[in-house]
């Protein structure tokens, strides 16, 4: 079971890095060929998407679950909390894009696919099959929750303080944010519309990281190694 989670996350990192660096480049090489704006606004705005955090997050939640497998070691306290706020971002990112993000449009050779897919689908899923069945993991406390939606509560309040100030180069608009529903002048109700997306995010967040602690506090939750003590 650890050899084949260790396979299962190496692999799982690979892949994300992978998108990530081919979706990066390919941005950079549009903005290029377009004269849209600076380097240093694709780089922020890029790494600016909670998509993009989440699965770099993952990316180290991978690779570190693997030394942990390696020397045959159950998570630690503050690692399974790390754990299950991966677990939970990835879950959400999941939902969220083929909820309400899947059929929107994006310019033109602005977007790798294959890249949408992993960082999306094939990400979250291999995370949430890691939480559920990796040798390792263990017991949580219900007050885990607060740490679980600190990130995304700081991204949101991120995205709005920036939206208003962060030139859109792409568009030539004098706003940017990172999705069209955090976007007030998409909508004819403004920020109350934002508001409420919001609001249904982090309700999302904090029921998707209630069931990930409720996973952990099962009878059966020492399966299939015993939890640390």
């Amino acid at each position: 079971m650890r050899a084949l989670f260790i396979v299962i996350r190496l692999l799982g990192a690979a892949a994300i890095v992978a998108a990530i660096v081919a979706q990066l480049a390919n941005n950079f090489a549009y903005w290029g060929a377009n004269d849209i704006g600076p380097a240093s606004a694709l780089l922020v705005n890029f790494f600016s998407y909670f998509t993009i955090d989440s699965n770099v997050l993952s990316v180290v939640s991978f690779l570190v679950g693997v030394v942990f497998l390696i020397q045959r070691k159950d998570d630690s306290a503050r690692w399974g909390v790390f754990r299950a706020s991966v677990t939970a971002y990835m879950t959400v990112t999941f939902i969220v894009y083929n909820t309400l993000l899947r059929s929107v449009n994006v310019a033109d050779g602005l977007v790798v696919p294959w890249t949408n897919e992993v960082l999306h689908v094939v990400g979250p899923l291999l995370i949430i099959v890691d939480w559920l069945f990796a040798p390792g993991r263990r017991r949580l406390e219900w007050k885990a929750i607060w740490t679980i939606i600190v990130f995304p509560l700081v991204w949101a309040i991120y995205t709005m303080i920036r939206g208003p100030i962060a030139y859109n180069h792409l568009l030539d608009q004098p706003t940017w944010y990172p999705y069209p529903f955090l976007n007030p002048a998409n909508s004819p109700e403004g920020y109350v519309s934002v508001a409420f997306y919001v609001v249904l995010i982090a309700a999302i967040i904090g029921g998707v990281g209630a069931a990930i602690i409720w996973v952990t506090r099962r009878p059966n939750t020492r399966w299939p190694l015993p939890a640390a003590k």
